[in-house]
């Protein structure tokens, strides 16, 4: 088959690498109908050492059930499915509490002998509890949004969940790239009142506009966290989702969040070090929250919306390539060319 492998920074290369097998009796075997690039791809894509590499990549796919283990129930061979950006066996005290991304069986496409999504086919471990089975003869047209459940719908969602969004809410969103845009989504599913975005590609804002945000802001820095004071009197907002995970995104959110209110975190951080003191966190009452989502929890609740097309979270796929295409679409994605790009087999 063929799949992609990072060598190093800025070195994405598509080549023939084995077909993956049944290697547990709790795998299957996946052929990939679609992946597409994460913008956490983009960090090994800038940082990855040659030492480490080369690296299978990608972790977002919906495919078609080729072969089963033994011990797999529910599922059978031809069974269109998606997977989660980790895969769990859904049975573990974790994920009972809904966290599968600590769930001891499970894992992460890409590491520990598993291949990663940007691939004609993958091996998933705990097929059981990770594949989810969509209905027969779906639409087409709805695969871009389905595609979405496998990480940045459900990590959007994830953003607003823990940060408690409720009905009258009101809410900031950082960042405009495809988590954040689906926060601004998710925010307004639960009821956000007021959803501010900051971010300053227009193209993307406007679709944030789309998906819910009433207002937009494109300062950055202080000069950001004014802006947004400004707008709420002064106090800024209970609920703040930061989708971006660079450092400076952190302090925004902790410049513009009101006291009492909670900061909830899915970008994925680029820093171990970041202000949680008496002057930042400490004194206002202010909560930190997030993590990586563990969509498993998520996609049966989000799934029916997608199903009818009530919502179109796949909207944030603005560029489409094929397998051997994926280096320039990681070209795209870093010089900000294009949002989201999917992958087509």
């Amino acid at each position: 088959m063929r799949a992609t492998f990072l060598y190093e920074a800025g070195d994405v290369r598509v080549e023939d690498a084995p077909d993956p097998v049944i290697e547990q009796p709790t795998d299957a075997v996946v052929r990939v109908v679609r992946s597409c690039v994460c913008g956490s791809d983009l960090h090994p894509y800038h940082n990855l050492a040659a030492a480490d590499g080369p690296a299978s990549i990608g972790h977002e796919f919906i495919g078609v059930v080729e072969e089963l283990g033994s011990e797999v129930s529910g599922l059978e061979r031809g069974d269109l499915v998606v997977s989660p950006f980790v895969f769990a066996d859904n049975t573990c005290e974790y994920c009972r509490e809904g966290l599968h991304t600590s769930c001891p069986n499970g894992g992460w496409y890409g590491s520990g002998g598993v291949g990663g999504a940007q691939a004609e086919a993958v091996r998933v471990p705990q097929a059981q509890g990770t594949l989810v089975k969509l209905p027969a003869g779906v639409d087409e047209g709805l695969l871009p949004s389905l595609l979405t459940l496998a990480d940045v719908y459900g990590t959007g969602y994830h953003a607003a969940f823990r940060a408690g969004v409720e009905p009258g809410d009101s809410v900031t969103v950082i960042g405009d790239g495809a988590v954040g845009l689906l926060a601004v989504l998710s925010a307004g599913e639960l009821g956000a009142e007021r959803i501010i975005l900051m971010g300053r590609h227009k193209d993307r804002t406007d679709l944030g506009r789309f998906f819910g945000a009433t207002d937009v802001v494109a300062e950055r820095g202080e000069e950001g966290i004014a802006r947004v004071r400004e707008m709420t009197g002064g106090h800024g907002t209970r609920a703040v989702l930061e989708a971006v995970g660079h450092l400076p995104a952190y302090e925004t959110a902790v410049g513009v969040v009101r006291p009492g209110g909670v900061i909830s975190r899915v970008g994925v951080p680029q820093y171990e070090d970041a202000p949680v003191g008496f002057g930042s966190l400490f004194g206002p009452n202010v909560s930190l929250t997030g993590g990586p989502a563990p969509v498993r929890a998520y996609i049966d609740a989000l799934l029916p919306a997608v199903l009818d097309g009530s919502l179109e979270p796949g909207r944030v796929f603005d560029r489409t390539v094929t397998l051997d295409e994926v280096p320039d679409g990681y070209r795209a994605m870093d010089r900000r060319e294009a949002l989201k790009v999917m992958i087509t087999f």
